[in-house]
């Protein structure tokens, strides 16, 4: 995966090259914020899925500011804003209403009728969707850390087990 991902990155000169990044340039191209260190992936993992839940449409930029602020890596926190996409969107503000309705009582969704203005229907439908993703946003980095910083023990313990009986397999026995 490190080599895929790296085949698809643009490279650091042209990043520092772009008109936009040059005045942050020397902020986003640190080096701690594009090596796969456990911590940072797991910080990058966690800010990606909270902006992805937050802000729905445009969160990359506001994830990857915030990656530099929490010294994350910046690939890994865009890649995780990709669970919020156009083609998943529907679905998560369909939940999030579904779990807002958990904590505030709302009427069923249902698509606005001829008549209703776009502000009416999203005040009747605003406030759970706005619990619900706010509870996914906060919930879903906390898990995600978690399930990051999990699956890299396993697989340091993992490799360790195996180097072990590689080490044993070779010993000469007296």
């Amino acid at each position: 995966m490190r080599h895929s991902l790296g085949r698809r990155l643009p490279e650091r000169k042209a990043l520092a090259g772009h008109p936009m990044l040059r005045p942050v340039a020397k902020h986003v191209l640190a080096p701690w914020l594009w090596h796969l260190q456990h911590e940072s992936v797991a910080r990058g993992v966690a800010i990606g899925v909270f902006w992805a839940f937050v802000m729905p449409l445009g969160q990359i930029p506001l994830a990857a500011a915030h990656c530099i602020w929490w010294r994350a890596n910046i690939p890994v926190s865009v890649l995780a804003t990709l669970v919020t996409n156009p083609l998943t969107l529907g679905f998560w503000l369909w939940a999030a209403y579904r779990l807002g309705t958990v904590f505030v009582t709302a009427p069923p969704l249902v698509m606005p009728r001829q008549g209703t203005s776009l502000l009416e229907w999203l005040q009747a439908v605003g406030t759970p969707v706005f619990i619900g993703m706010g509870l996914f946003a906060v919930l879903g980095s906390i898990g995600a850390y978690a399930l990051v910083k999990l699956a890299w023990r396993l697989r340091v313990v993992l490799h360790l087990r195996q180097r072990r009986r590689r080490s044993t397999r070779h010993t000469p026995h007296d």
